[in-house]
């Protein structure tokens, strides 16, 4: 089959991925094997295969929004069958005994082991997942827009909840890419008046589409105080700067998995009055569930460009410069340009 992986890690303009053949992996125990038929490309990607976030396997195989079929069982999986359509998120397997697990807050396991980080993910023909963790997917979602919906759409929906806005607030986003535009959908489905603040002109012009009340730069201050934000930007300078958009009381939730340096708050400005600051870490196999059944309910639906398999290294090119709007989504076989939401979504 063929994978690409990452060679060595680097700035994605060296093309630190390499497109290789190796054999069809085989499905163990509790596993079962996948045949990708689209797979997202996550900011998580860009930040494994540059270094951030250090590959834990030698030549990784990243992807973590994968959408395929059922092309094989292990020994003792009954739950999928063969030829169902599946989804495989960043979360690939927790202890279940730990503190954490036990009670309810998988996504903290110290023990996790994650999609496209641990085990190779979904930028290859094929890739093998622990039956327990991969989720049965909509119909009425194709392939490239379900794909953004297991990373980019969960983190959002557990950033969101941990924001903590309250019914009809006021929520501002920082930064608008793939995770934060599927979030706006489902903040705007329950009543919020949404606020977004990023640097792309194209992103403040879809979020505006998709009824955001505003669109401004990313360091401007929003038109009114905000219940809640969530930062999705890697930027460490903007935490201030959205702690200071908070009315009393509100909260800013930090969606990414890293974040260049935060620098000094001043408590008068940044924290007082109540104010919160809290991350997002990873994702319970509850929050998927949650998200993909609202998103079904409420009609969230990804703005997607499309790349076909074979342009993986410049898909994640593309999302470093802020080249397309929404999410990127890699196929097999391309079959067209961009999948936006209906109207009015």
């Amino acid at each position: 089959m063929r994978a690409w992986e990452v060679a060595a890690p680097g700035p994605v303009d060296s093309r630190p991925l390499r497109l290789v053949e190796r054999a069809v992996p085989e499905p163990g125990a509790g596993e079962i094997r996948i045949r990708v038929g689209a797979c997202g490309v996550c900011r998580t990607d860009l930040h494994v295969v540059e270094g951030d976030l250090p590959p834990h396997r030698p030549t990784i195989v990243p992807g973590h929004e994968v959408v395929g079929r059922v092309d094989a069982l292990g020994p003792g999986c009954s739950r999928v069958r063969l030829g169902d359509r599946v989804g495989v998120a960043w979360l690939a397997h927790t202890c279940g005994a730990c503190v954490y697990c036990r009670r309810g807050a998988e996504n903290l396991c110290s023990r996790a082991r994650f999609t496209g980080w641990d085990v190779d993910g979904g930028y290859a023909e094929f890739l093998v997942a622990e039956e327990a963790y991969v989720y049965e997917l909509p119909d009425g979602i194709e392939d490239v827009a379900a794909a953004p919906l297991l990373c980019a759409g969960i983190i959002g929906y557990r950033a969101l909840r941990r924001a903590e806005l309250p019914s009809g607030g006021r929520l501002g986003l920082y930064g608008f890419g793939g995770s934060a535009h599927l979030t706006a959908q489902v903040a705007l489905s329950e009543g919020a008046t949404v606020h977004v603040l990023t640097r792309g002109e194209q992103d403040r012009e879809l979020a505006l589409q998709l009824g955001a009340s505003s669109a401004r730069g990313a360091y401007d201050a929003p038109p009114e105080p905000l219940d809640a934000a969530i930062l999705f930007a890697p930027v460490g300078d903007l935490v201030p700067v959205a702690l200071a958009a908070l009315d009393r009381g509100g909260t800013l939730a930090v969606a990414g998995i890293h974040l260049s340096d935060v620098p000094a708050l001043r408590y008068q400005e940044h924290l007082f009055q109540e104010r919160t600051l809290r991350s997002v870490t990873a994702n319970t196999r509850e929050d998927g569930r949650a998200l993909l059944a609202t998103a079904e309910r409420v009609g969230v639906r990804a703005t997607v460009e499309r790349y076909p398999f074979e342009r993986a290294d410049e898909a994640l090119a593309d999302l470093s410069h802020g080249r397309f709007r929404g999410a990127a989504v890699l196929v097999l076989d391309d079959g067209g340009g961009p999948v936006t939401p209906p109207a009015g979504a």
